[in-house]
C-alpha cells in the first residue's frame, strides 16, 4: 500500500495567499474604474461648458455692441448651473476689443471649466 503523497493539494495558506494577492487585485480595477468615471464625467462638464462659451460669444458678436468691462450672467445648460464672466477691454492696437469669456460652475467653488478668448473689430 503506497503512503499518502505530502504534494497532493495545496495547503490552507498558499489558498490564502492566493486570495490575498486576487483581492489586492481586484481593489486596484474597481478605484481604477472609479477614477476613469469621474474623469468622464468632468471631461462631459468641461465640453458642455465650452458650448456655454462659444454660444454667448455667439450672442456678443450678433448683438454688435460690446460693452466695455466686466459683466457676469447665469447661463445654465440641461443639469449644469454655469456663470459665464464676460471682459471686455481694448486691444493694444486701439482699433479692436478683446473679449474673454470663463465659464464657472455655480454650485462649486473651482477653477473655471471654460475659457475662451477672442478679438473683434468695434462696433461703428
Amino acid at each position: 500500500m503506497p503512503a499518502p503523497s505530502r504534494e497532493a493539494g495545496f495547503t490552507l495558506i498558499e489558498v490564502l495567499v492566493a486570495l490575498a494577492i486576487i483581492a489586492v487585485a481586484l481593489s486596484a480595477a474597481v478605484r481604477v474604474a472609479g477614477l476613469m468615471t469621474q474623469s468622464s464625467g468632468l471631461l462631459r462638464d468641461r465640453s458642455v461648458a465650452m458650448l456655454a462659451a462659444q454660444s454667448r460669444m455667439a450672442e456678443l458678436r450678433l448683438e454688435g455692441k460690446l460693452p466695455m468691462g466686466m459683466k457676469a450672467q447665469d447661463c445654465d445648460q440641461g443639469r449644469l448651473m454655469l456663470r459665464c464672466e464676460q471682459i471686455i477691454s481694448a486691444a493694444e492696437n486701439g482699433r479692436l476689443l478683446k473679449v474673454g469669456l470663463q465659464v464657472f460652475d455655480r454650485n462649486q467653488d473651482a477653477p473655471s471649466l471654460a475659457k475662451l478668448e477672442t478679438l473683434l473689430s468695434r462696433p461703428l
